[in-house]
């Protein structure tokens, strides 16, 4: 008990240090916008807004619960006075509908760290696909998205479209290895302005072929026009281009995703990412996350770890 209420409190901290807030029970951890000499925008850490995440509706069961035996005392279940984050509350009610564990012998919520750690220790995660939580990821580069997408069981992406989005909200990202060397930073600037000048010059460029009556660039409305221009003129942009998404993933999913990218090998911009949403996560469902443990490198980055891995 106290390794875990340890562990909650660093989270808890290190949730603040990063900037973390709760705004109406929706954790989020911004980023701050930052611009080269010559204005070009870029961003040096991820964004991480959760959207959306459960709500359980634990009253609705009244009508099942009640077709039993009495003798059962079944709907005693709807009279549990501790309440849980609605997250955990679906998986615990999805795990004890399987053994129908509704009765007076059940584990009571007061218990459900303790129920979850044994469907976690046990390998048993199929009741955690219940809950799914939304983001939005913002201030990643397509570096990371290319690998993040790779996750697809149990999750899913909207990114930004290169070929519908103008160069009005092209920003860049700094891999954190060139933030605290001056020279690598400088040509980080350097290349951010003149990928955001070619891309600008190519789109002017392509923009004179259409009008010219180029065959491979004409279209017959304004959208597919700037499309065909967009399209081309995005083969320019660089790993480096910050490329945003909504992000979807259910709670096994996440687990594994955090397993991963929060490991001491994973690449160092996803490790900041996975690090961020399970400082979101752990922050509104302390009990499905509850058996993670932060571990801090030599260079003053985190790893996320836990003993039920792969649930």
């Amino acid at each position: 008990m106290e390794t875990t209420e340890r562990n909650t409190e660093r989270a808890r901290q290190l949730f603040e240090e990063l900037g973390g807030a709760v705004l109406d029970g929706f954790p989020n951890i911004h980023s701050q916008v930052h611009h080269t000499r010559a204005g070009t925008p870029y961003l040096k850490r991820p964004g991480v807004v959760v959207l959306a995440k459960p709500q359980t509706n634990l009253a609705g069961l009244g009508g099942f619960l009640v077709g039993f035996d009495p003798d059962l005392r079944f709907t005693e279940y709807l009279d549990d006075p501790t309440t849980l984050p609605d997250s955990s509350q679906l998986c615990k009610t999805s795990g004890q509908t399987c053994y129908m564990s509704f009765g007076p012998r059940r584990t009571t919520n007061e218990n459900a760290a303790a129920y979850i750690e044994r469907l976690t220790s046990a390998g048993h995660g199929s009741v955690l696909e219940h809950s799914s939580f939304n983001f939005l990821l913002y201030g990643i580069s397509r570096s990371v998205t290319h690998e993040l997408v790779r996750h697809r069981a149990g999750a899913a992406f909207s990114q930004v479209s290169q070929r519908y989005v103008s160069g009005a909200v092209l920003r860049f990202v700094e891999r954190p290895e060139y933030q605290e060397d001056e020279e690598l930073h400088m040509t980080f600037e350097e290349r951010a302005d003149r990928a955001a000048a070619e891309y600008e010059a190519m789109a002017d460029l392509l923009l004179e072929r259409q009008e010219g009556g180029a065959s491979m660039l004409t279209a017959d409305y304004r959208t597919d026009a700037r499309k065909k221009v967009q399209q081309t003129a995005r083969s320019l942009l660089p790993n480096e281009t910050e490329a945003p998404m909504v992000f979807t993933g259910n709670v096994r999913a996440l687990r594994h995703i955090i397993e991963m990218r929060a490991d001491a090998h994973a690449e160092s911009e996803i490790r900041n990412l996975a690090l961020r949403l399970f400082l979101c996560l752990r922050t509104v469902d302390p009990i499905l996350f509850g058996d993670y443990e932060l571990g801090e490198l030599p260079d003053g980055t985190y790893t996320v770890s836990t003993k039920n891995r792969k649930a």
